[in-house]
């Protein structure tokens, strides 16, 4: 009896931690929008000097991955042990991928001087240099929750491996699936917001 109880709880619990994260970015948005209010033209400006084509891959990259995410929750269901393993490791390679696009693309803005109260944002409209520094903190957040949901992977992975998640346990897995949909679905609003902002 208490098996279907703990994992109603597990999986309660992540929903409700997921919602908390959901309400973090969902004010850094609204924060977005006020400013977006304020300085129209600076942010517009802003996005276009952001690589679309980083921004497009990096969001092919997690959507693919949060494909394979959730069908190796279906495979290990279905007792494909191999196949799970296969499509987490592949989920968390894109994660990789993701970064170090995210890591060129920012290397190439701070190059270019282009950093939260760098001497050309200074000298620049004031909207960019508020553009700029709430790209960085919402990007940069959005990262540490890649990292966060790739290390999820990696102990689901490791649990996987070592049969201790199997078609009649499988929590973690599925929670470290809900976890990496999450940062996928902020993505979602992160390229439009900043990359292809009108």
């Amino acid at each position: 009896m208490n098996k279907p109880i703990d994992f109603i709880g597990i999986r309660l619990g992540m929903w409700l931690f997921l919602y908390s994260e959901i309400i973090l970015f969902g004010g850094m948005f609204v924060l977005y929008a006020a400013y977006f209010h304020a300085y129209p033209t600076d942010f517009v400006e802003g996005g276009r000097q952001l690589n679309r084509v980083i921004g497009a891959i990096n969001t092919i990259i997690l959507l693919l991955s949060s494909f394979t995410v959730a069908a190796s929750i279906t495979a290990i269901r279905l007792g494909s042990k191999k196949l799970s393993l296969s499509l987490i490791g592949f989920s968390f390679i894109c994660g990789i991928v993701f970064l170090i696009n995210k890591y060129f693309e920012w290397g190439a803005k701070f190059h270019h001087d282009i950093y939260p109260n760098s001497e050309t944002l200074i000298n620049g409209p004031p909207g960019q240099n508020i553009f700029f520094g709430l790209y960085y903190v919402i990007t940069g957040l959005h990262g540490l929750h890649v990292i966060i949901g790739m290390t999820l992977l990696a102990i689901s992975f490791v649990l996987v491996a070592s049969n201790k998640i199997h078609a009649e346990r499988f929590a973690m897995l599925e929670n470290s699936g809900l976890y990496w949909h999450l940062v996928d679905l902020i993505w979602i609003f992160v390229f439009p917001l900043f990359y292809l902002v009108l």
